[in-house]
């Protein structure tokens, strides 16, 4: 059964395009939709949306930061070496530059959050699908 099928409608902003410019550092779809495009602005902000068991690599953030602040649905973080972080609406992460990590959606739950990034993102492997699969 999938749960919060609310996002797919947009929560608070739009759900956007399917987000075919990262698709290769995902393993199911994600969807983006750019917030702020001022040039004069050094960081990115948008809202993804991730479908049920959507994740997106280990990634490492380099020259800035990120910032998640969850919209929506019901989604997970993990930094290297730590245990996942269940995440829900409210929720705010802070990555720092350097740090590994991954996020996306539960295996039956639409994901979304705002993502704030300063810097290049430095994309890694995939999430193994086994630790996946055991999360609950």
């Amino acid at each position: 059964m999938e749960l919060n099928t609310n996002v797919k409608d947009g929560v608070i902003f739009p759900l956007g395009d399917e987000n075919e410019k990262y698709a290769q550092y995902f393993i199911g779809k994600s969807y983006v939709a750019g917030l702020v495009n001022d040039p004069e602005v050094a960081a990115g902000v948008a809202n993804v949306s991730f479908e049920p068991g959507c994740r997106n690599n280990w990634h490492k953030h380099i020259d800035g930061y990120q910032i998640l602040l969850v919209t929506g649905g019901e989604g997970w973080y993990q930094e290297e070496g730590e245990e996942p972080r269940k995440l829900t609406p409210g929720d705010v992460i802070v990555t720092h530059e350097g740090v590994k990590h991954w996020h996306g959606a539960t295996k039956n739950s639409w994901f979304s959050h705002i993502a704030i990034t300063a810097g290049t993102a430095e994309w890694l492997e995939a999430v193994n699908d086994e630790e996946y699969e055991s999360l609950s």
